[in-house]
């Protein structure tokens, strides 16, 4: 079984990232998220194991992101004297040489300059990730770590608009019901990360285990078929085979409708906790 419904995470991954990219592929991930960001990810590994997979690049959806100065170690994949919009070609460019490619399908504004507003910065950056979709070499652009008043204001600004918005998803915030709120209203894919390590009071509550239960499923994979039902493209990056196996098989039950319910308010629950 091949699943492009979850993304496979790179993210920490370091010098294992090639082995587990690689692992992920031979069970059936068939989507991949990385960044050109060494301080927390190793671009090129994933590479690699694109290499290693045999598969052939249209059978894998590849995600990748510019990463703002402050964000990258000293490994930068640009020059940090010139402008953003250069900083962005330089990074993209590196991209394509760490990935074996000539396109990327998705790519990614990795933050915001700042978790307040949308600047001048970011406005240029985007600009130069429009003309690699004008020019096409990215097929969709997006944004990462987002609020929902940023996003609405790339809306406004965008020529192109994003088409995927990838954020940590906090069950303490109604599962970032603000920005999925935004994103269903535009038709822009969410992506949820960190579903289950941001909230493990939900984990571990009893909602999901009564679920998990019915169904005889994992806590885990009850938790990833919630993401999917709210309408959400989770993002899984484990490093256990076994895990993998489970993520893919979430799209093979439903929760009930009570059950969705009970699930979203034990997230409003443990906004409360402590």
């Amino acid at each position: 079984m091949s699943d492009r419904s979850f993304l496979y995470g790179s993210a920490w991954k370091e010098g294992d990232t090639q082995r587990l990219v690689e692992l992920a592929l031979a069970n059936g991930f068939r989507a991949i998220d990385t960044a050109n960001q060494r301080a927390h990810y190793h671009e090129a590994g994933v590479g690699d194991a694109l290499e290693a997979s045999g598969l052939k690049r249209d059978q894998v959806f590849l995600q990748t992101k510019f990463t703002f100065l402050g964000a990258q170690d000293h490994r930068r994949p640009y020059d940090p004297s010139v402008s953003v919009t250069k900083q962005v070609q330089q990074s993209f460019e590196s991209s394509l040489v760490h990935l074996k490619t000539s396109y990327i399908d998705s790519y990614l504004l990795h933050a915001p300059s700042n978790r307040e507003s949308l600047t001048t910065v970011d406005l240029q950056a985007w600009s130069m990730m429009e003309t690699l979709v004008e020019n096409g070499l990215v097929k969709r652009i997006g944004v990462c770590n987002v609020t929902a008043s940023q996003l609405e204001k790339l809306l406004e600004r965008a020529t192109i608009r994003p088409q995927a918005v990838q954020n940590r998803c906090f069950a303490n915030r109604a599962w970032d019901a603000e920005v999925r709120a935004v994103c269903h209203r535009e038709e822009i894919e969410y992506q949820g990360f960190s579903l289950l390590t941001a909230n493990p009071l939900v984990v571990s509550g009893p909602e999901v285990g009564e679920a998990a239960e019915r169904l005889g499923r994992t806590r885990q994979q009850v938790v990833y078929r919630f993401a999917q039902q709210l309408g959400m493209r989770p993002l899984a990056g484990t490093k256990s085979q076994q895990h993998m196996r489970e993520a893919l098989e979430v799209s093979q039950f439903d929760l009930t409708p009570e059950e969705m319910r009970r699930l979203g308010a034990a997230g409003a629950r443990s906004a409360h906790v402590g």
